[in-house]
């Protein structure tokens, strides 16, 4: 039952693997404060009733078939026999189902929909539903044994029944799509990976999450499906109880890492347990919406579950004061772009708050920051127009060099500022822009992630060989042309300065733009140093250093290394960074702006 996957990368182990002192790591996990993680089918089936209804839910991307062999099998050598009922009988034909999801997949946009609006109870006819009801009874009643319902959401079929959920990383779901082996909801082959992750991104997810959502505070086991052969079990109270512990500390993602047309060989050198690859252009820090978190037991043995897991249980205590805007949607992400011996990033906007919810269907969009961790000499950053630059003028080179596949002189349009260490460039939504060659940065953001309308690529292919899309008229209709000349240098590069200093340490206010509804501060020690979450939750990074201990509220003391992203829960009050090693450390931190710095767009008038 070992899944094909397209990737260069391993499966996640399933025990903690020893760390080298001082070194990035890529399995970071939180130990659990009670019960135990158990590995393998025959784990699994020791946890289940002998009797009685399961319901065996979960997301998209399980092999449910050899699933259900497998376990069936462990049953059948505790000498327990389990009749099985399968939820796909109760899917609608897929032509029905396609029918339902395509107002949401943008028609032949190969990279935008907008938000699915409806159930997870769409996709199953409401009479076949109540057959499966009927059918489990007739069979608890003939035999009096077990009896299982599995597939995604079996649930809505037997709802008081003894509840198993198998999460699956959605990294792993990717490497199992582009090996053409997971299906969308409802669908019975694979299509091709952009227009999966497409179909996954706009309605699988958003489905499976509010289905989640709905049974997180009564699932009974918890099952981590990305290893097919040895599943990883938990029980929801034990997995609950480490998720409280989390929101009420710090804690870190699973990062991941992906290649691209324009990566670059700094992630490949500096972060060693990286899986080899021809280059890294992006890195999952923490973009949660596809990141996972990992426990362990005292016996070292891992289970990882989604985040979106801690958000439904404790949102309000990760976030703070913004969780009554955001609700289940973490605001802030960290991530990598490589382009250290690499390429330009493309020429590109981000749009408009109201145009992210009228065409896709979100709440908030793209707004982004600059943050340079790492910089070779003549490394910079594309941002803003030059003065005086006309929009018909702009749009009319942008399209005779996509008709022509000619270049374009992007320098005659766009400024290029020199890019070192510890600079920020300010990109709210509408402002033109792109990092050049030989940077590593960390990008500081809102959350959302895959809206980036790009003007100009310089005449790349993508991976596969194929034509990079580029969206010139969503571009053109987001630009802000008033970023242009001096203002760009004034208000689109930060400038910092000190708010608070102590004995070995110092405070700093690297402040973002007004349309940024987070900011950013970076403290700078030798020692240690304290910081109060004010009500918000705190994101920071080990931007210069090797090694530092954090201790928040009263979480247990974690380590943390150079390059390193984790999260402080607003619900800790406060922590503090202790430094380690020779030199100096300096981590940058991201929290929400007070509620009335929020920009208007947020409606906070």
């Amino acid at each position: 039952m070992t899944e094909p996957r397209r990737t260069t990368q391993p499966l996640a182990p399933s025990h903690a693997p020893a760390s080298t002192p001082g070194e990035y790591r890529l399995h970071p996990s939180h130990a659990l404060p009670s019960g135990g993680i158990d590995l393998g089918f025959d784990a699994l089936a020791a946890r289940l009733p002998t009797s009685g209804v399961v319901a065996v839910d979960g997301f998209v991307g399980i092999d449910w078939v050899g699933f259900r062999e497998a376990l069936d099998a462990a049953l059948k050598r505790r000498g327990v026999r389990a009749d099985w009922v399968d939820m796909a009988m109760a899917l609608k034909p897929e032509a029905e189902i396609e029918a339902v999801v395509a107002p949401f997949l943008g028609g032949d946009d190969p990279i935008f929909g907008r938000r699915f609006t409806g159930s997870l109870r769409d996709f199953f006819r409401a009479d076949r539903l109540a057959e499966i009801l009927g059918s489990v009874e007739a069979l608890g009643l003939r035999d009096a044994g077990l009896v299982i319902v599995h597939g995604c959401g079996s649930v809505l079929a037997v709802g008081d029944a003894f509840l198993v959920y198998v999460d699956l990383p959605k990294s792993e779901l990717q490497f199992r799509a582009r090996a053409g082996v997971a299906t969308n909801l409802g669908l019975a082959k694979a299509v091709a990976p952009k227009p999966a992750y497409k179909r996954s991104y706009f309605v699988d997810w958003p489905v499976l999450n509010a289905h989640k959502k709905s049974i997180a505070s009564r699932v009974d086991l918890v099952v981590d499906g990305q290893r097919g052969t040895e599943p990883a079990v938990v029980s929801g109270d034990d997995l609950r109880a480490g998720l409280a512990g989390l929101a009420v500390g710090g804690f870190r993602v699973r990062p991941w890492f992906e290649p691209g047309p324009w990566g670059g060989q700094w992630c490949k050198r500096r972060l060693r347990e990286l899986a080899p690859a021809p280059n890294y252009a992006w890195s999952f820090e923490l973009i949660v919406p596809e990141n996972g978190l990992t426990f362990r037991d005292d016996g070292g043995r891992l289970i990882e579950v989604s985040f979106d897991w801690l958000m439904f249980c404790h949102g309000p205590q990760v976030l703070g004061e913004s969780a009554s805007w955001f609700g289940d949607e973490f605001p802030i992400r960290f991530d990598f772009l490589d382009t250290v011996e690499g390429g330009n990033l493309s020429v590109q906007v981000h749009p408009a708050p109201d145009y992210i919810c009228r065409h896709f269907g979100e709440r908030f969009t793209q707004d982004e920051t600059y943050y340079i961790l790492d910089a070779e000499p003549g490394a910079v950053v594309n941002l803003g127009f030059q003065d005086g630059v006309d929009h018909a003028e702009f749009r009319a080179a942008l399209e005779r060099s996509f008709a022509e596949a000619s270049p374009l002189d992007a320098k005659r349009y766009v400024q290029v500022h020199p890019a070192r260490r510890h600079d920020l460039f300010l990109i709210p939504h509408g402002t033109i822009h792109g990092a050049g060659v030989g940077n590593l940065i960390l990008e500081i953001s809102a959350t959302p992630y895959i809206f980036t309308f790009k003007l100009y690529d310089w005449l790349r292919p993508d991976l596969d060989g194929k034509p990079r899309p580029l969206n010139i008229s969503r571009g053109m209709e987001n630009l802000d042309f008033s970023r242009s000349g001096p203002e760009v240098v004034s208000t689109l590069i930060s400038r910092s300065r000190v708010v608070a200093s102590g004995e070995g340490w110092t405070k700093e206010h690297v402040p973002t733009h007004a349309m940024h509804y987070y900011d950013v501060y970076r403290f700078r020690f030798r020692g240690e140093v304290e910081g109060l979450t004010g009500g918000s939750v705190h994101i920071l990074s080990l931007v210069e250093g090797g090694e530092i201990d954090v201790g928040a509220g009263a979480g247990p003391v974690c380590r943390y290394h150079f390059a390193e992203t984790f999260v402080i829960s607003a619900a800790a009050g406060s922590y503090r960074l202790v430094h380690r090693g020779e030199g100096e450390s300096v981590v940058v931190v991201a929290c929400m702006k007070p509620r009335d710095a929020w920009p208007a767009w947020m409606g906070r008038d």
